[in-house]
């Protein structure tokens, strides 16, 4: 997976597996997009995408070399231990924003209320699982019997909530995602506020919890806060610093193709990108960082 530089020999040919998410999620639309420039703009490289359940299953992905480049949740990488060992971080890309959607015209206006409420809590494997399960735990509703809960992926749970079938659900996501601004656009829903958990996730489980503000512009719904955390772009430890130095130029260099395929690839800067702890950088882009440095 080397791309040789020498002059007159061809550079030996180089795949790469990107686990992205669901289809209609940011993952996916950036790392669809990542995929083809790398396959476009890297020479005698071949780019698949993968659609994974997100965050802890690409974390998976990568640790079992079943994937080399994956997006994820910043609190999946980091336990009590410190965070995953043998993972790198390419960048930090965006914030990722907890939603808790509901019917605007329903009982549903704080966390408590889900209590004896059917409730899709993110598919298993994925980041939404990982950060809601700690909710549920410092708001002591992780109990069974206090929920029913559904574990549903972005577009199951957007089919499900639209037929009644649950009363809410989960997603963890940059903004605007995509499904849930089609949705309220079609009938209307809310955002719930849980931004006053976020102390409880942040002295149980990590710093890396913080309050974010989902404006009216992204779904046309009153503005609300809620938990964020970081979400990275991690490799392998192992991969070649050759290939980790060509990613992060990508990042940098393509943010305008990246996005317009997700307008939260706009928050990618050179600033922002290299704050990835607990997680440390991989060599390959802190070279490329340290060599654009202003």
């Amino acid at each position: 997976m080397t791309l040789t530089a020498c002059v007159g020999r061809t550079p030996e040919s180089r795949r790469i597996r990107i686990a992205t998410g669901s289809p209609s999620g940011v993952y996916y639309a950036i790392g669809s997009a990542l995929g083809r420039l790398s396959t476009r703009e890297l020479p005698a490289t071949q780019a698949d995408v993968m659609v994974t359940a997100a965050s802890a299953e690409n974390v998976r992905l990568i640790t079992s070399n079943q994937a080399d480049v994956g997006f994820t949740q910043a609190d999946v990488l980091v336990s009590g231990a410190g965070s995953t060992p043998g993972v790198a971080a390419l960048a930090r890309v965006y914030d990722d924003l907890l939603h808790l959607v509901v019917r605007a015209d329903g009982p549903i206006k704080t966390l408590e209320d889900l209590k004896g409420r059917t409730v899709s809590v993110g598919a298993h494997g994925s980041g939404t699982a990982v950060t809601v399960g700690r909710l549920l735990a410092v708001a002591q509703m992780s109990e069974s019997g206090v929920i029913d809960r559904r574990e549903l992926g972005l577009d199951d749970s957007l089919q499900a909530l639209s037929r009644f079938e649950i009363d809410g659900f989960f997603f963890s996501g940059g903004l605007p995602v995509a499904g849930i601004k089609q949705l309220n656009s079609q009938s209307r829903y809310r955002i719930v506020d849980l931004s006053k958990w976020v102390g409880d996730l942040r002295s149980t489980y990590s710093e890396v919890y913080v309050v974010r503000s989902v404006p009216i512009s992204a779904y046309q719904t009153p503005p609300v806060a809620t938990i964020a955390v970081p979400n990275l772009l991690v490799v392998s430890s192992a991969m070649r610093e050759e290939l980790a130095f060509d990613l992060a130029r990508l990042l940098m260099e393509r943010r305008d193709v990246l996005a317009a395929a997700h307008p939260a690839a706009e928050r990618l800067d050179i600033r922002s990108a290299i704050a990835t702890e607990p997680v440390p950088l991989h060599p390959g882009a802190a070279r490329y960082y340290r060599s654009v440095k202003p």
